[in-house]
């Protein structure tokens, strides 16, 4: 399978990426761990948390995800070299704090890898934005961060253009580490939240882009085609947003190119980002095997220019 560089770090990850968002909350323990088994045994290996996962769960205080990857990697140690593992900091811990402060970052690295049972964290992300924080403080932190073989290679999430241009301007004069990857949410419905001046800046630095909300709450999967479909999953009322003329014109793109490729949409939507220019790999989520499955099948399929044609004709932004 193909392997892409993330940015300019020499990682080398799969064009799909595992959102771990959903362990400790809508996966459990025992289903996670299956689900991680088999997403490496496809060939996979870039696993995305965060320290603020799932805090939104009920009886979750933050951390719950990392601690299930944690105990996954400590049944068999021979599997922390077969994963790139990636997590965050600065979105708000209770009873902990928020931000890209010095002082953060350091207690919440040092907090993750003793969640993740590792001695090392692939790639960590600035979670958020903090503009009360000078990046250069930020920027020098993770130096030392690196400097001690705490972290790799950083990245950014939720970033606009111009503070990540201010980074790798910051990096560049005072010899830092810059951002090697950008987290921005990103999918067929919603295109312009990326593509332009964001698209362009990552592009232009060789940043390595990992959206997630890459199937749009599902809504990409075809499973909501009409009021009436919102009820199928917890999810639906987040997608009646879609259900529109845009919504139904790009569903329909997908079901043409779903056919002509013998795949589903779900695997026409994320095909679609693998082969664009900008893209490393789309964060996924999975709650059964079965699912995992169907999602990282989508590698394997090549839109022919047609189809491409027609899916951004149905979802160009604006």
């Amino acid at each position: 399978m193909e392997k892409r560089k993330l940015g300019k770090s020499g990682i080398e990850i799969a064009p799909i990426a595992f959102g771990g968002n959903v362990f400790g909350w809508t996966a459990d323990e025992v289903t996670s761990h299956r689900l991680l088994d088999a997403f490496v045994d496809g060939g996979f290996s870039f696993v995305d948390t965060a320290d603020v996962y799932s805090r939104w769960a009920p009886g979750n205080k933050g951390g719950e995800s990392e601690t299930v990857i944690g105990n996954w990697l400590k049944k068999d140690k021979s599997k922390r070299n077969k994963v790139v593992i990636a997590t965050k900091c600065g979105m708000d811990m209770p009873n902990v704090g928020q931000g890209l402060s010095r002082a953060h970052i350091v207690k919440s690295v040092d907090a993750s890898l003793k969640r993740l049972n590792t001695d090392r964290i692939d790639l960590f992300q600035s979670h958020r934005d903090d503009k009360d924080t000078p990046q250069e403080e930020t920027l020098s932190t993770y130096a030392e961060l690196v400097k001690a073989g705490k972290i790799r290679a950083i990245g950014a999430s939720n970033f606009e253009a111009p503070r990540l241009a201010e980074a790798a301007k910051i990096a560049k004069e005072k010899g830092l580490p810059h951002y090697e990857s950008l987290q921005p949410h990103y999918n067929l419905m919603e295109r312009g939240l990326f593509e332009g001046a964001l698209e362009n800046e990552c592009l232009k630095q060789g940043i390595g882009v990992i959206p997630y909300y890459s199937l749009a709450s599902g809504f990409l999967s075809g499973k909501y085609r009409s009021d009436a479909d919102l009820g199928k999953s917890k999810r639906g009322a987040g997608v009646q947003k879609y259900l529109n003329d845009k919504g139904h014109a790009v569903l329909k793109a997908l079901d043409d190119a779903a056919k002509k490729h013998n795949a589903n949409n779900t695997q026409v939507a994320l095909a679609w980002l693998i082969q664009r220019k900008s893209i490393t790999a789309p964060i996924v989520s999975a709650t059964s095997v079965e699912q995992l499955k169907d999602l990282i099948a989508a590698p394997r399929i090549t839109l022919d220019a047609q189809s491409i044609a027609a899916i951004d004709k149905a979802s160009a932004p604006g």
